[in-house]
């Protein structure tokens, strides 16, 4: 562990987090353990090794499997409010914990530790509504067209959900999936992304402890460590009805494939290629505001951070010449230090990748506004800390159509009425997050309307990251169509069922049909 770690307070934060003892042979529960290769966790804030974890077999896989299936019997038969009850007492852990899972999220992920913070209390907040949830889980009552027959809905619970996060949000978007799909008598394998393992095997420890004292099965919540060849073993199965799968719209490509093969169900978040649009009547401070964080938020690696400003060309320089400033101001560094704004990338293969985009975006035509960079010297040892850049770019360039995940953002030009604006931003194959800057209430309603942005999320002076778990998360096109956390969100991890009861002596056929013997 470095010294830079200590100082900290990581060491204590495992500690609490039952991480202390982390070494090749960790496992969280009998039901959940792997007996593969090592996986080696090094943070990107300074390089030192964190932990090391065991992949998960084909033959853990089965045992899991097993488990998981076993405690679903089970679980399905509990009481929705019940279930709703061990999501409760969930929540109340993750707020005692709250503090040192933010620290490791921090510094296993390399966002700042006020966003770790932020990620863990999502967490918090998807079980409060998890819980009012497990008492609404209900259907619809309709008319029959028979005298003496009632129609209605019911919702079951789908069975074994498998979910493959990413590793930018470590801990958050399994809470999302797992707090509605437990609530609605599901049963969950996780496979967290393998650059943040020891994030997951915290989750374990913490839904281990919780259903230890409710007497509660342990494959309720399973565990599984590894590669794409790990998630392979979900989307392939038969026996897990539905995959949510966070990532990239290549891996989700694959997913999908997959699953829809054997006639399965998939829940995809894929990538964003998100865009403010900036009007002649937008509030130039708050725009900044929103287009920085947006854009240098977890250094750029949220799939709704902001990629593309396009501003009008009426007060263009204004807004370029107040963001330049801005990005001025930042500070980069150790994102346990709550006086940085922009910590690490990942890994150095990001590094790369974000070298890579800003050489092809010069290489296609355009204007470096703000130079990047790798950072190096004292405090960037691990050389996963580069500058946020800002390019002039246009829409049509090759890099500007794709999801860069690295702090480079792109600032577009357009000229007429705000249809012009729409149209650049909804020039991209990816759908999810998207947001105008304006006082125009036409402009503004324009904008929401029908023929206005074509992604899963539209906003009005605020930003394209930071959503609500009160809210349905998600969006259209190669982002994948798929909807998480908040509104009815749940329902796709149930299954409907429509029943007809005829409570008389005879038996009316639909349509009046007649069949008499």
């Amino acid at each position: 562990m470095s010294e830079v770690a200590i100082d900290f307070g990581i060491e204590e934060a495992l500690r609490k987090l039952g991480l202390n003892q982390i070494n090749e042979g960790t496992s969280t529960g009998s039901d959940n353990f792997g007996s593969g290769e090592t996986i080696s966790s090094h943070s990107p804030v300074d390089g030192a090794l964190i932990g090391k974890v065991k992949t998960t077999t084909p033959e853990d896989y089965l045992r899991v499997m097993e488990s998981a299936t076993h405690a679903f019997k089970e679980w399905r038969l509990v009481p929705a409010p019940q279930r709703g009850e061990m999501v409760r007492q969930f929540g109340e852990k993750l707020r005692e914990l709250k503090e040192p899972l933010g620290k490791l999220v921090s510094y296993e992920m390399g966002k700042s530790y006020q966003e770790g913070l932020g990620e863990v209390q999502e967490m918090i907040d998807i079980c409060d509504f998890a819980v009012g949830l497990s008492r609404q889980l209900h259907g619809l009552t309709m008319h029959s067209e028979r005298p003496g027959h009632r129609m209605y809905e019911q919702y079951h619970p789908l069975g074994v959900v498998g979910i493959i996060s990413a590793f930018n949000f470590p801990v958050a978007v399994w809470a999302w999936n797992t707090a509605l799909a437990w609530v609605c008598g599901d049963v969950c394998i996780w496979k967290p992304s393998e650059k943040t393992p020891m994030c997951g095997v915290a989750c374990q420890n913490i839904i281990a402890e919780v259903l230890k004292e409710n007497n509660l099965p342990e494959g309720i919540s399973c565990l599984i460590n590894g590669d794409y060849k790990v998630g392979e073993l979900m989307t392939n199965d038969k026996r897990i009805p539905l995959v949510s799968a966070t990532g990239s719209i290549r891996m989700g490509k694959i997913v999908a494939q997959a699953v829809a093969a054997r006639l399965g169900k998939s829940l995809l978040e894929l990538g964003g290629n998100n865009a403010i649009i900036v009007t002649p009547d937008a509030d130039i401070k708050m725009t900044v505001i929103g287009a920085v964080f947006g854009a240098v938020g977890t250094a750029g690696q949220r799939c709704t951070s902001t990629r593309r400003l396009i501003i009008h060309e009426s007060i263009y320089d204004q807004v370029k010449d107040a963001i330049t400033d801005a990005y001025k101001q930042l500070r980069i560094g150790n994102p346990l230090d709550e006086n940085n704004h922009v910590g690490p990338l990942i890994d150095t293969d990001a590094v790369r990748m974000y070298e890579a985009a800003l050489e092809e975006a010069v290489n296609e035509g355009g204007t470096i506004l703000v130079e990047g960079g790798v950072l190096k010297g004292e405090g960037y040892e691990s050389g996963c800390y580069v500058k946020p850049a800002i390019v002039e770019a246009q829409n049509s360039f090759t890099i500007v159509q794709e999801e860069t995940f690295a702090p480079i953002l792109y600032l577009l030009k357009y000229n007429g009425p705000v249809e012009n604006a729409i149209e650049l931003q909804n020039g991209v194959v990816q759908g999810l997050s998207s947001a105008i800057m304006t006082n125009s209430l036409r402009e503004a309603e324009r904008f929401l309307s029908s023929s206005g942005s074509d992604c899963g999320i539209a906003n009005v002076n605020i930003g394209t990251s930071g959503a609500e778990i009160g809210g349905a998360f998600g969006g259209e096109k190669e982002t994948g169509g798929g909807r998480e956390s908040g509104s009815d969100a749940w329902k796709i991890y149930m299954r409907r069922q429509t029943n007809t009861i005829n409570y008389t002596t005879e038996l009316p056929l639909a349509q009046g049909i007649k069949f008499d013997l």
